[in-house]
């Protein structure tokens, strides 16, 4: 992979994170059009994964540091209940991660045909959450795993992780700036234990057929992309304006399949 390679995917990624689009199909129908081996190119994935979750983190630093002040006062106060709550919908994704790691990565091929069924899915979603009605429920114990379900589901290439999250919140009739923030929030251990597990694992090697130039350029690309990104996103959920979305995701998948089984 080159630096214009890293560059252009990374941009990919940082734009395609919160964007309810699905970063990781997007990637990887980038990495086929431009020549990338999927398969050799896993750590650059895990490392742009790790530059929109920095993203994150400066997007929502005064709520993060709001929340750890609350954590560290010990007692059961809102802080404290909404870290629960974080807590509670990372467990499927997180025992999806330590159970299926191996199965996966065998997503991750360049397979069009699936990323693009994917994103239909992805568009159905969407679809349904535009045409829900809307309520002001704020998210419970219960919402907090469903929601987390959905995040498990995302690992699926062409299944977008904040389209899945955000619109199975508002299908059950959460807030919604309150799930966006959520959504964005939930996301930051597991992204960042994958980032960790994969160094303890020894990835981050020139064996991976991705040079550290190709790493550093993709990471700051997703970094930037992603902060214009993020702040976007909170402005469209609010707006309901998913439905849009909706219909890109429909078209990608119906093209990416054509090109599947067509060329």
């Amino acid at each position: 992979m080159g630096w214009l390679e890293a560059l252009i995917l990374g941009i990919i990624q940082g734009l395609t994170e919160f964007l309810p689009v699905s970063s990781s199909g997007h990637l990887e129908i980038g990495k086929v059009i431009l020549g990338v081996n999927a398969e050799k190119s896993l750590v650059y994935t895990v490392v742009v994964h790790g530059a929109t979750v920095m993203s994150t983190v400066v997007v929502f630093r005064k709520d993060i540091v709001q929340l750890l002040k609350g954590l560290f006062e010990f007692k059961w106060n809102n802080e404290t209940k909404y870290i629960t709550k974080l807590v509670v919908s990372m467990i499927p994704v997180i025992i999806l991660g330590f159970t299926f790691a191996e199965e996966i990565e065998s997503f991750f091929t360049g397979n069009l045909l699936l990323v693009g069924s994917m994103l239909i899915i992805t568009a159905l979603l969407l679809t349904f959450s535009y045409y829900a009605k809307q309520r002001d429920k704020k998210i419970s114990y219960a919402d907090s795993f469903i929601i987390g379900i959905a995040q498990a589901f995302a690992v699926l290439p062409g299944i977008s992780r904040s389209g899945a999250t955000i619109s199975t919140g508002l299908l059950l009739k959460n807030k919604k700036d309150g799930i966006a923030k959520f959504s964005f929030l939930m996301v930051l251990v597991p992204i960042i234990g994958a980032n960790l597990k994969d160094l303890l694992d020894g990835k981050f090697t020139n064996e991976s057929g991705v040079g550290v130039s190709a790493l550093i350029i993709g990471f700051i690309a997703a970094f930037i992309s992603g902060l214009l990104a993020c702040k976007w996103m909170i402005g469209i959920v609010k707006r309901s304006k998913l439905i849009y979305f909706a219909i890109y995701c429909l078209i990608v998948g119906l093209l990416a399949i054509s090109y599947q089984l067509f060329f």
